[in-house]
């Protein structure tokens, strides 16, 4: 190895790493920086030292026509990689990136190649542990002498590529590629390099073979373009792996290693109790010196120098959290990982649509954050309203920031509900987007008319209506409904039919408060409807179990439509059509009917004995009059609990079964009752208790068995809920 070469071994995201890197670049002082990372960001090195460059960040490194392909490099404030950029900075060295470049291995990242190898997994595992991560934290990120720590590392790692070997290409390629950055480095002139790797890679940057021999391993690679930028990371995001593979446990309590090594565990159980405090969890200053002392105690009974993580978790997890592992995942999740979001400068390159975003964002003064946010929105406030907008444009460019939550206790349909959380992996949406617009409003209009285009099902064309009328999109609300219009004449189907008719009732109802008018829209809603009534009758013959449960849920869409709309003439077209089906229909389906027509008023007293008497006769499958009970009862038990015909029908029908048939009817007719509250079981069974237990006397010409009558009805009655006695 030349001397003017100095190779560092480390882990990424490493504090131990970092310190011991920065105590020995200030020892070689170098006059380059050669560092593991993506040469096609080699641009961005410029922003290091910005003041509004602020970890954790992170490199986004995508071809700009297909974006999806992105890959991060994150850096946090201890990670080896960013000490180097920042010393390289302070002391106006130049720092390069030096792993192969993304352009190349992206156009090759569908060859094949083996998993990467765990080396701290291997040693940790020699070492006698069965925690990497403690046993690096022990041997390194805790440790303050850090002198010889990457004469160690290289010796360690060079003997594993001794045992273990190194077969992969795709890894050979990427480490050929760093030597020919060396040796470009040492063809300018360059006295003292420093080379920052990741440990595994370090015994290879030690000799330099030929160049012939790397030039042939890199001959003829496959390129494509691309983009790279700086993007916010959070610290949650550094327990993922991504661009280099690194990611590690708990970067909040590396944070901590980082910034206060001697002190790490006194703040560690300080913080651990503000947190607890924080959700009203008793945590008392001897509660903390005591958590402290434990773990003490704990890591002198391991023979280790100080507590690490592990003893502080166990220690709290007894006196602070009082035995409760809830509480101790409270620390986990805001102190051991944490939600630190880091920022970028306003200059640093971006597609112009996630500018605009930034300046909507700005000037709505929605601030981005990783926690969750609510926010009530009132539409009738301009700057609510544009809120709204924004968001429901992003959804309709799958950015979900935003997302929209059911009202309580809010009246009127001025009021929206959000739920706000940023997540890093956005920024790369927000690239995707870029392909329909440099504005959110001129992309999200362009996604949605690109969606319409290629969505066949009528729902899904209805729920797109709908996003862009919130939206307020005019262009695609027009588009959209083109759309609608052309793929309804081409449905025949009952279902779809029904099915699209909510979202454009939504769409009605709630499009003037936005100044979308009902009238574009319910033309449309109408000729679905008098479809849905045309085709009703035949797509309730011959139907199964399934189908019956499916058709049901459209005939609630059509309710829910018809209660959004308030269209009298409407309700009573779709009444007559519930009336006139009855032969051949499934069970299920005819009590439904029977409940919505009882509801409307369309049908007496009288008129639901009758029909429970024809659904419940002896000559009616069990099966099916068990599946009429159900339909009957759902949404609630009010209007059909003073019917007694009905509860007398459903009493005759029981003690009508015999035994067999009762048993396959049992678990049907729990089911149906299964739904309602306790009190409402117990007001039904009631009811049934008060039935003269003889039943009513029986015409001279029947011919009824009283004593098996009255063994019935108390089965009846358990069957309901009823209190004994």
């Amino acid at each position: 190895m030349t001397a003017r070469v100095h190779i560092f071994g480390i882990r990424h995201h490493g504090p131990g790493s970092a310190r011991a890197l920065k105590a020995a670049l200030d020892s070689l002082n170098p006059d380059i920086v050669l560092i593991e990372g993506p040469p096609d960001a080699d641009s961005l090195i410029s922003f290091i030292g910005n003041e509004q460059l602020q970890p954790p960040v992170a490199i986004l490194v995508y071809p700009p026509d297909q974006p999806r392909k992105g890959v991060f490099y994150p850096f946090a404030e201890f990670s080896p990689e960013w000490q180097a950029l920042r010393w390289a900075r302070a002391h106006e060295v130049p720092a390069k990136f030096i792993d192969l470049p993304q352009q190349l291995q992206m156009a090759a990242a569908e060859e094949a190649h083996e998993p990467g190898v765990d080396p701290l997994g291997i040693l940790s595992k020699l070492a006698g542990y069965d925690d990497t991560e403690q046993w690096w934290e022990q041997q390194i990120e805790q440790r303050l002498q850090v002198d010889d720590l990457f004469a160690a590392v290289l010796e360690a790692m060079t003997a594993l590529r001794g045992e273990l070997g190194t077969n992969d290409p795709r890894e050979q390629r990427r480490e050929a590629y760093m030597r020919r950055c060396i040796r470009a480095a040492l063809k300018e002139g360059k006295e003292r390099i420093a080379v920052v790797c990741g440990a595994w890679h370090a015994p290879a940057l030690v000799e330099l073979p030929k160049a012939s021999a790397d030039d042939a391993l890199l001959k003829g690679l496959p390129k494509i373009k691309v983009e790279a930028t700086w993007i916010p990371w959070t610290h949650s995001r550094l327990t993922y792996r991504s661009g280099y593979g690194a990611g590690v446990e708990s970067p909040g309590w590396y944070a901590h290693l980082w910034t206060a090594p001697d002190r790490a565990t006194i703040r560690w159980a300080v913080q651990a109790a503000q947190l607890l405090r924080a959700e009203d969890l008793d945590a008392s200053s001897a509660n903390v010196i005591d958590t402290v002392r434990l773990a003490e105690t704990l890591s002198a009974m391991r023979d280790r120098p100080q507590p690490g993580l592990r003893e502080l978790r166990e220690a709290a997890l007894s006196v602070l959290c009082g035995g409760d592992p809830a509480a101790l995942q409270i620390v986990h999740d805001q102190l051991d990982v944490g939600e630190r979001i880091g920022r970028v400068p306003d200059d640093a390159p971006a597609v112009p649509l996630q500018r605009d975003l930034e300046a909507r964002q700005k000037t709505l003064r929605l601030k981005v954050t990783t926690e969750i946010k609510a926010l009530d929105l009132d539409l009738r406030k301009e700057g609510d309203r544009e809120r709204s907008k924004l968001l429901h444009r992003l959804l309709l460019l799958r950015v979900d920031w935003g997302e929209t939550q059911d009202s309580y206790g809010k009246s009127g349909t001025f009021h929206e509900m959000w739920k706000l959380q940023w997540q890093p992996e956005l920024a790369l949406r927000i690239v995707e987007a870029s392909v329909f617009g440099q504005t959110v409003e001129a992309a999200a209009g362009n996604a949605a008319k690109q969606r319409a285009d290629e969505a066949q099902a009528l729902p899904a064309l209805a729920e797109l209506l709908d996003q862009s009328i919130v939206s307020e999109l005019d262009e695609a609300i027009a588009h959209v409904l083109l759309r609608l219009q052309a793929q309804a004449a081409l449905h025949a189907g009952a279902v779809p039919l029904m099915n699209a008719l909510l979202p454009l009732a939504r769409a009605a109802r709630y499009g003037d408060v936005r100044g979308t008018k009902a009238e574009r829209v319910l033309p449309v809603l109408e000729g679905l409807f008098e479809r849905v009534l045309v085709s009703l009758p035949g797509a309730l013959s011959s139907l199964d179990d399934a189908a019956a449960a499916e058709m049901l849920q459209a005939v609630e869409a059509v309710e829910q439509s018809l209660k959004l709309l308030d269209k009298p003439e409407w309700r009573a077209e779709w009444l007559r059509a519930l009336a006139s089906v009855s032969d051949g229909v499934h069970g299920l389906l005819r009590g439904r009917f029977a409940r919505i027509r009882l509801e409307a008023g369309d049908l007496e007293a009288e008129g639901l004995q009758t029909l429970a008497r024809l659904a419940l006769s002896t000559a009616v499958a069990s099966a099916q009059a068990a599946a009429w009970i159900e339909g009957l009862l759902r949404g609630g038990a009010l209007a059909v609990l003073h019917q007694d015909g009905v509860w007398r029908a459903l009493d005759g029908w029981l003690s009508s079964l015999h035994e067999d048939a009762f048993i396959e009817a049992l678990p049907l007719v729990r089911r149906a009752f299964s739904t309602f509250q306790a009190g409402e079981r117990h007001a039904m069974a009631d009811k049934v208790k008060q039935f003269d237990r003889a039943a009513p006397a029986a015409a001279p010409d029947e011919d009824l068995d009283e004593a098996r009558v009255a063994l019935v009805l108390p089965v009846l009655a358990r069957i309901l809920g009823a209190r004994s006695g």
